[in-house]
């Protein structure tokens, strides 16, 4: 082949080697960093890292705490939104944040800040306060919201973005390019976006795609949403596209962009503020978009953030720096047997805590370890648990650390997940136990659905599945599936099983053949509305007790007030006039549980709030399912045990062994170990337990001991 023309070889060249760096630059990155911040407390709001090395599981560096202090940066103690870009020349990074402290109100801060690095590490500052440095044109600002930065490729300018409210509002999307050393802007600010229906727009967030920018941004219109815009230029010309582009009902902000490595496929994540997670979609087209939720995994809790790629290099400069070897190093035990929810990692002590289920082989245990990707565990494979504990050695960046790593079988929670207020009843048609519990482990108790559980000893439980679901089974209610109650009654020679159960504070019966359903509702709620002479709380907690005595039936529930209707023979219904309002006390919240032994009536409720760690278990006893109620001094049955880590003990059934007088306590508890570390969200990240319950020769109630052993046999 005759080269014709030297030009001609020259511009063949540089575009080979223009090729060549491009795939070697994409080629270079191999992990995701991740800014954000976690929330509206304290140094909550301050810029952290996490990182991923596929982007879609994440692990936070310096165990989740701030890499820089707001304090120092800021003007208002506080910053927020933290959007974090890689510079054009690949080697510069800059990042901006809101300027805030949420506590001062939402209509508090002027500022944002101009932060510059090489490193990722060391970081210069500036704090831009538009009102100040603009007064005339923006003197009235009173929100200066989630800045972010982009390269504009025409200018070889940094162009900064972000929304602003002035006093007569919406609030619009500004944009004004930085100077030279990031330190401050150009010029005033310009409008680049607002809505055209005269709606908020905030938390902009561009990419360029296929000779287009793409402005996703959060439009307050229509309900909310993450809403997208598109324009030929950057700085102008941007034009509201049809509909919303989140994948989900719930509230969302802080929308982020993405593309992954050696991939032609895109992330938008966004934060579901109310539901205190994010939530991932994949695109490669931006304009059609799939939940990717279950391929994500974080050990925090992040608030509005950004993601850029990283090297290598850059990765491990970041773990030298605030790379730690503890419990953060771990993501998962898949060994066999293994309580997932359950471990306990102290770091302090350099121990971890395995319990497993009973039966479960610990002379030949392998607990199949996994670690985040920069982190190695060199003791692997089988292990002899029965002598005590084992070393594990793990190590990362030059750096080890050991474990010592025990096995425990224990039979508390009794359920596998999370579950509260549980109810338990025996069934004489199967011989089994059963639990009837509230499906826990939704923010804010937001569940819609009742599940089963059965058991030939009180040891070994059964999922029986979904036995009744407001969203399918119930049309008078859809939401806060809370804490039920049942029975078991032979009419005409048959079983029937009757569910009485919360659905947005009332209260309903479903009907059954089956202890495991399917229940049918009665089409109403049984209970509906405050019982006369109550003030406050709220129509929950329901406990159906059948007196022996007697044969009557009686239904009991309340919060706030504990209150009690006789039920006609049907179980279904009401006698009229039947109402009895108890006196119990001022530690009286819910929970109310009523049983029969030796000529006395027990009842038993919970004190103080299910998202306290002091949550807890009083009684008091009475000759008479209708009371008047005689409360002991030393009523308090059951409660925390901080040396075991066990808190928020409460909202308890009571189950007898069938002929013999063996009695045992159900009832929830914070998740433990974590459960004290999430704040009130333990409430409703609660599991079951099961304890023994023994009484003093006068009948009195012997504080229960709750155990993280639990029980082995109904004995």
């Amino acid at each position: 082949m005759k080269l014709i023309n030297s030009g001609y070889r020259l511009i063949l060249i540089c575009f080979t080697v223009a090729t060549l760096f491009s795939c070697k630059k994409e080629d270079k990155y191999t992990n995701y960093l991740f800014a954000y911040f976690t929330g509206n407390d304290g140094d909550e709001e301050a810029i952290r890292y996490a990182l991923s090395s596929d982007g879609y599981n994440y692990h936070a560096l310096n165990n989740n705490k701030p890499i820089i202090d707001s304090k120092q940066i800021s003007s208002s103690g506080g910053v927020r939104d933290p959007h974090i870009l890689r510079g054009n020349d690949g080697k510069t990074f800059y990042m901006v944040v809101t300027d805030m402290v949420s506590a001062n109100g939402w209509s508090s801060n002027r500022a944002m800040v101009l932060m510059k690095s090489t490193d990722l590490i060391n970081w210069t500052s500036s704090v831009i306060n538009i009102p100040q440095t603009y007064p005339s044109d923006f003197g009235d600002v009173v929100r200066v919201w989630a800045p972010q930065t982009i390269y504009d490729k025409v200018t070889g300018k940094y162009m900064i973005y972000w929304s602003m409210l002035g006093d007569k509002g919406p609030d619009i999307i500004y944009y004004a390019y930085a100077n030279k050393d990031f330190t401050g802007l150009e010029a005033k600010p310009k409008q680049l976006f607002y809505s055209p229906s005269n709606s908020a727009c905030i938390d902009g967030d561009i990419i360029y795609n296929n000779g287009k920018y793409h402005l996703f941004f959060k439009n307050e219109s229509h309900g909310g949403g993450i809403r997208k815009a598109v324009s030929d230029k950057l700085t102008e010309g941007y034009v509201q596209q049809d509909g919303f582009f989140d994948q989900t009902d719930e509230a969302v902000e802080g929308s982020g962009i993405f593309k992954l490595i050696d991939s032609d496929e895109y992330i938008l994540m966004y934060d579901m503020y109310m539901k205190g997670k994010y939530q991932f979609t994949k695109t490669k087209d931006l304009q059609n978009f799939t939940v990717v939720d279950d391929a994500i995994s974080m050990n925090f809790h992040p608030r509005h953030g950004t993601v850029i790629r990283i090297t290598d290099k850059e990765k491990d400069a970041l773990l030298k720096q605030w790379g730690t070897l503890d419990k953060s190093a771990f993501t998962s035990f898949k060994g066999e047997g293994i309580r997932k929810n359950n471990i306990d990692i102290n770091d302090e002590e350099g121990t971890i805590y395995i319990p497993v289920i009973l039966g479960t082989d610990v002379t030949n245990l392998d607990l199949n370890i996994e670690t985040t990707p920069w982190v190695n565990a060199l003791t692997k494979g089988p292990q002899d648990f029965s002598n005590g504990s084992v070393d594990y050695t793990i190590e990362t960046a030059g750096k080890q650390k050991i474990y010592k790593v025990s096995v425990h079988e224990d039979n508390n929670p009794v359920l596998s997940g999370f579950y509260a207020d549980p109810e338990i009843i025996y069934s004489h048609k199967t011989n089994k136990y059963y639990i009837y519990p509230t499906s826990d482990g939704f923010t804010g108790w937001s569940g819609t659905y009742f599940k089963t559980f059965s058991s030939p000893d009180l040891v070994n439980w059964t999922d029986e599945g979904v036995i009744l679901d407001l969203k399918k089974d119930v049309s008078w209610a859809d939401r806060h599936a809370w804490a039920p109650c049942a029975i078991e009654k032979k009419i005409n020679g048959e079983y029937k099983y009757f569910y009485y159960f919360t659905a947005a504070q009332k209260i309903g019966v479903a009907v059954a053949d089956n202890p495991t359903g399917p229940f049918l509702d009665s089409g109403k709620p049984l209970i509906a509305e405050r019982p006369e002479g109550t003030r406050g709380g709220q129509e929950i907690d329901p406990d159906i007790f059948s007196d022996p005595v007697s044969g009557k039936n009686y239904l009991y529930w309340g919060n706030g007030h504990m209150a009690c209707v006789e039920l006609n023979d049907d179980m279904i219904s009401i006698k009229e006039n039947s109402l009895t309002l108890f006196n119990p006390g001022s530690t009286f919240r819910e929970g109310t549980e009523v049983f029969y032994r030796k000529g006395t009536y027990y009842f038993l409720w919970s004190e103080d709030d299910t998202r306290s760690p002091n949550y807890r278990v009083r009684y008091a006893t009475s000759d008479s399912p209708l009371g008047p109620l005689n409360i002991p001094d030393n009523n308090l049955i059951l409660e925390k045990r901080p040396e075991k880590g066990i808190y928020g003990t409460g909202h308890n059934s009571v189950i007898q062994t069938p002929g013999i007088d063996i009695w045992h306590m159900v009832y929830h508890r914070f998740n433990r170990p974590k459960g004290i570390t999430m704040g009130r969200a333990a409430g409703f990240n609660r599991e079951v337990c099961i304890d023994k319950l023994e009484f003093n020769e006068d009948g009195s109630i012997k504080p229960v001991e709750p155990t993280i052993s639990g029980i082995t046999s109904l004995k």
